[in-house]
Formats: C-alpha cells, sequence, structure tokens
C-alpha cells in the first residue's frame, strides 16, 4: 500500500520542499512527513505535481520507460493556426532532436483559477489555447515546441499524468489517495473495501477515484491500483 498526494501546484513556486534563495516551495502548501515529488514542474508552470513517500511508485511515476503521458493546457500568444497544431500532432525537430508524435488539440480557456499575476491583456490581446499530450520529458520541452511553429506559450499548466487528473483542485491545493502497488508479475492485488472520502476546508463529502487508463496504454501497466482519497485543505 502506498500514499499519493495530487498537488496543484501555483505558478512561481520550486517543485522542492527547500530552496537558499527564499523562493517558494512545496513546504508552503503541503506538511508530509518522507515525501517528494515524481518529477518536476518548472517554477514559471502550474498545475499537477505527484508526490509520494514510496520511492519505488516515484521511479514508476517518473521514469521516462514508463512513458506516461502527460497533458498540459497551453495558453500561446496569437491564434494557432491549423498548419501548427499538424505539425505538433507529426513531430518536430528541436536542438536535441525529434520530438516524438504528440496528440494536440484547440480549446477553449478551460476552468481554472486566474494566475497570479494573471497575463496582460494589453501586452497579450490576441491568445489561444491548445490541449498537448507528450510521452517525453525534456527541459521546457512544451515551450520549445511551441515556439518552434510560431506560437509561444504564456501560460502553461499541467492537466494529467497518466490516469491522475488534475480535476477541480485551486492551486495550492492537494489531494492524497491509497494506492495498491503491482506485484513485480504484476498479477492483481485485491481492492481495499474501505469507503472513498474526500474533505476541503474541513468539510467533509464522498467522491471516487478515477479509472486507470486504458490498457493498450504502457502507463497503465506501471500506474498502481487506487483505493481511497482524501483532499488538503489550501495551505
Amino acid at each position: 500500500m502506498s500514499t499519493l498526494y495530487l498537488l496543484h501546484k501555483p505558478y512561481r513556486m520550486l517543485s522542492q520542499f527547500t530552496d537558499s534563495q527564499g523562493r517558494a516551495t512545496l513546504a508552503e502548501v503541503i506538511r508530509a512527513p518522507g515525501v517528494y515529488a515524481a518529477g518536476r514542474l518548472d517554477f514559471d508552470s502550474e498545475g499537477l505535481l505527484l508526490l509520494s513517500d514510496d520511492g519505488s511508485l516515484i521511479h514508476r511515476i517518473a521514469h521516462p520507460k514508463h512513458k506516461q503521458p502527460k497533458t498540459y493546457w497551453v495558453q500561446l500568444e496569437g491564434h494557432i493556426t491549423d498548419e501548427a497544431i499538424r505539425a505538433l500532432k507529426a513531430g518536430i525537430t528541436l536542438k536535441d532532436g525529434p520530438t516524438l508524435p504528440a496528440k494536440a488539440r484547440r480549446i477553449a480557456p478551460p476552468a481554472i483559477a486566474e494566475r497570479e499575476p494573471p497575463i496582460d491583456p494589453k501586452r497579450h490581446p490576441l491568445t489561444s489555447w491548445l490541449e498537448l499530450t507528450i510521452s517525453e520529458g525534456r527541459n521546457r520541452q512544451v515551450r520549445r515546441m511551441t515556439a518552434h511553429v510560431g506560437f509561444p506559450t504564456l501560460r502553461l499548466v499541467r492537466a494529467a499524468i497518466g490516469p491522475w487528473q488534475l480535476g477541480d483542485l485551486a492551486p495550492g491545493e492537494w489531494r492524497k489517495e491509497t494506492l495498491h502497488a503491482p506485484r513485480p508479475d504484476n498479477a492483481r492485488q485485491p481492492r481495499s473495501m474501505s469507503k472513498n472520502g474526500v474533505s476541503k476546508n474541513g468539510v467533509s463529502k464522498s467522491a471516487s477515484p478515477k479509472n486507470p487508463a486504458s490498457k493498450k496504454a504502457r502507463a497503465a501497466k506501471a500506474a498502481p491500483k487506487r483505493s481511497t482519497s482524501t483532499r488538503g485543505p489550501k495551505k
């Protein structure tokens, strides 16, 4: 049994618990002993960050060989064209080599909290939103990809990692799930029969965790099974 924390990392916060330069860290929004981030999210990016106190679980989530797909909502400078979307889908060549084909589609502005500080409409009067799913983890890859096709990224929000989704978490808010990790031979383990519970700002309500990804996805094979979920208040 392992514990996984799903955190909505705010804008301009490091994906770590300490910083010698006085920048905002995860210690300001989550206090759980012995937990570490499974991967990272840039200081100037927002959205879903997974944390756990289980090293093997962190490895299964973060290691590139498991290819957990990551979905981002991207606010772009200008109105992205169909040609640019086709290029992202097919794969483009960056300085560190070609990217794998991605899933990309134009979307309406997602229902998420306004960034603090917000995008300045006077400096950026024309913007559009893109949903982009990639299975790689290169440094600042999404920003480089959109700039390559002519539409620089203004705001970047990670919406999902494999089967785990940001959902309705507000910036600085987190949700805790109890998981049953698969055995080395991938044999199934029984689910806990405990009831799911969610609390937000001290108010309890029922909730069910989202289903795992399709069996066709390699990521789903590495993803542990979930049993319970609790939510922590925004700090």
